[in-house]
């Protein structure tokens, strides 16, 4: 695919491409190959290494011990081009040379979703509690990292006031930046709803009463 390499591609464009060892995930090309053991895993990392430079185009990359996960997007335009077609076809390739099987069956993405009656309200708090960047125009939350799962706002007018909250984020961060996280949050109409266990975590709250933790390794015994 040779066509401007700027140019935000549909979902439609993107599965018309034949990338059989390749799934759109939320917007982004997702991956696995089964390496079988971390030697062929290097040797693979490396050789997709190569043709990124390459291509001065560059994936998120996992290698563990049986397998190499990839993600490919055009973070400058938020969205997949034919950038990420050509490389992500040159990547199935290599694979292919060096007798390494797909299992995109495998891929998964995770995005949370958050019920509130005005995303604006709580957005701040959430960006400064996770330390994430805003997108889609505010309506959902992102890891500049690439790594943790996305956060999104759903539109839900009666979502708010006390109720039993049934899960929440426990965000665990290096106990030297701690104090900086919590400023921010609270710069951000968070609230302090306990202390009681600092340094193991704090309990905040963003405007709707949605609690998080955010929690360090000091404090505890294990």
């Amino acid at each position: 695919m040779t066509e401007d390499p700027k140019r935000v591609l549909t979902y439609p464009e993107v599965r018309s491409a034949g990338l059989d060892d390749w799934r759109v995930l939320v917007g982004v090309l997702h991956a696995r190959f089964r390496t079988g053991n971390f030697v062929a895993g290097l040797d693979f990392a490396q050789r997709i290494g190569e043709v990124a430079e390459e291509a001065d185009h560059h994936p998120d990359l996992d290698l563990s011990y049986p397998s190499v996960y990839l993600r490919l997007v055009s973070h400058d335009v938020g969205g997949l081009t034919s950038r990420d077609i050509n490389l992500a076809r040159r990547i199935s390739e290599i694979a292919a040379e060096l007798g390494i099987a797909s299992a995109p069956e495998t891929t998964t993405a995770l995005e949370i979703a958050l019920d509130v009656p005005d995303a604006a309200d709580v957005r701040d708090f959430w960006a400064a509690v996770l330390d994430y960047k805003t997108t889609y125009e505010g309506r959902q939350l992102e890891d500049p990292a690439g790594h943790r799962a996305a956060l999104w706002f759903q539109e839900a007018p009666s979502a708010m006031g006390e109720a039993p909250q049934r899960f929440h984020y426990d965000v665990v961060v290096p106990p030297e930046v701690v104090e900086q996280r919590l400023a921010a949050a609270i710069a951000a109409g968070g609230t302090v709803v306990s202390d009681e266990a600092a340094p193991a975590f704090w309990v905040l709250a963003d405007r709707h009463g949605n609690k998080a933790c955010l929690c360090t390794s000091q404090g505890r015994d294990t």
